[in-house]
């Protein structure tokens, strides 16, 4: 096992050991290496200041993805190749993406600037999730205040996309240490196993430990609430947790898939679940967090969760040898806390497919489109037969403690005649299953009502009225 933290930074190995184990790469990169190119805007994944670029070997080829410096732990390198905005320039000579930012005057302030770069140098030599991805989706993790994103657009627009000859990377990487790491600190320690059965009995030996897998929402304990984390387990590069398996019967994704990586197949699933990953945060969110990683950390609010729930979602949980299933929304017990025994982690979530007579909506409501929380997130799953819903599953983040399914809401629709006064029914005994409360992101008599719309609405979807209900809807307004 590793005691060092092993990587190559421009193609040259970089060892580094005895640091905090929660360093972040930003702060190692400005801090440490005095490569103060990479900025530190919100310290959260947002502004995107920090973008860079990580390549990972996997099956023989190096899949770069543009993630965020500031959330990402420096431990989660290990074995990996780093590319920063300093590393463009060769021998004086701006790289293309650099010299149409300079072209098309895409630099006001400059202090995003790099961020931007390196996001449009990641669609540059095809980097994970950029192919074919609309460039208003490629820099919705990239925010610039000045507002100049016309000429960044236009610079986009001028750089050809052409794959990188990574041969040398990948000959050095073939060559890297063990996949191992234990790090020791301060009496803080940090594990990363190299395969599940490692893991599985690290957490009985540690069961305490946090188990990361994307940092995108731990990393926000370390910036922003300055935790004392003491032992983590980091399983973003077990290769069996990162298994997306597709099949008749559904869809199966282990504990390491990242959203990223997810989306195509959770989009043929269904196109709502594909659009709902795309407001998931934003490109470099997405390739850093996991889908079981948004269930593990049980928020009220996370996206996921409600569509899944829906889709009547199965998780496998592991605790040594052994292993347990459960319905996803059993998994949530009260804020905060969930069915895991000491020691568990969850291996993985099965999605079943659904079926021809399936009648399904997800949406997500939040006050800007990007890479925002939700107000509210609804899911509906129907059965509807000879005009007769004969089955429901509908749940929603953002209206209780926890992911919930709207059991009276359910039940008023099962049996019922596939008509808008049944809908209208269901959309009043929501009142019973939800007492949502008031916040930032909406009072709790909005959240009850869009809740409504949002089922009533369905009804009017599925039956080609949408377009005229909201006409009417804008000249009420």
């Amino acid at each position: 096992m590793n005691n060092q933290v092993c990587f190559l930074l421009d193609g040259q190995w970089e060892r580094v050991g005895d640091i905090e184990p929660t360093l972040t790469v930003l702060e190692w990169l400005r801090e440490h290496k005095g490569k103060t190119g990479s900025k530190e805007g919100c310290a959260e994944g947002d502004c995107g200041a920090c973008t860079l670029l990580v390549g990972s070997l996997e099956n023989d080829r190096l899949v770069w993805r543009a993630v965020n410096g500031c959330i990402l732990f420096l431990p989660m390198l290990h074995g990996k190749a780093l590319v920063t905005v300093e590393s463009l320039a060769v021998e004086g000579r701006l790289h293309p993406v650099q010299q149409a930012m300079v072209d098309q005057h895409g630099a006001q302030c400059g202090f995003c600037t790099p961020g931007f770069v390196m996001s449009l140098y990641g669609r540059a030599i095809s980097a994970a999730g950029t192919k074919d991805l609309p460039l208003t989706d490629l820099l919705a993790g990239n925010l610039c205040r000045c507002t100049g994103y016309g000429p960044i657009l236009d610079a986009a627009r001028s750089v050809p996309v052409a794959a990188p000859d990574d041969s040398a990377l990948i000959a050095a990487l073939r060559e890297r240490p063990a996949r191992s790491l234990h790090l020791s600190h301060d009496n803080r320690h940090w594990f990363a196993p190299e395969s599940a059965d490692e893991l599985a009995a690290l957490l009985l030996a540690h069961p305490t430990a946090r188990i990361v897998a994307g940092a995108t929402d731990v990393g926000l304990w370390v910036t922003k609430q300055h935790r004392d984390l003491t032992e983590i387990i980091a399983i973003g590069d077990i290769r069996e947790l990162a298994a997306i398996e597709e099949s008749e019967a559904g869809l199966r994704l282990g504990a390491a898939v990242r959203y990223g990586d997810a989306q195509p197949a959770l989009a043929r699933l269904h196109p709502d679940l594909g659009e709902l990953v795309r407001r998931i945060g934003a490109l470099q969110v997405r390739n850093s967090g996991t889908v079981v990683g948004n269930i593990a950390n049980g928020s009220p609010i996370g996206d996921m969760p409600p569509a899944l729930i829906a889709l009547g979602a199965r998780l496998t949980l592991r605790r040594g040898d052994r292993r347990r299933e459960m319905p996803l929304e059993e998994f949530f017990i009260a804020y905060g806390k969930q069915d895991r025994e000491p020691g568990d982690f969850l291996e993985s979530v099965f999605i079943p497919r659904p079926q021809a007579d399936h009648i399904i909506r997800i949406v997500k409501l939040s006050k800007r489109f990007d890479s925002d929380i939700s107000a509210v997130c609804c899911a509906i799953a129907l059965t509807v037969t000879e005009e007769t819903i004969r089955a429901a599953r509908i749940a929603f983040g953002g209206m209780a403690a926890t992911p919930k399914r709207a059991a009276a809401t359910e039940a008023i629709l099962i049996g019922a005649a596939w008509r808008q006064a049944s809908f209208d029914a269901a959309a009043l005994a929501l009142a019973q299953d939800f007492t949502p409360l008031t916040d930032v992101r909406g009072a709790a008599s909005y959240r009850l009502t869009v809740a409504g719309n949002l089922l009533r609405r369905l009804w009017f979807e599925a039956n080609g009225t949408a377009d005229s209900l909201l006409s009417l809807e804008a000249i009420d307004a």
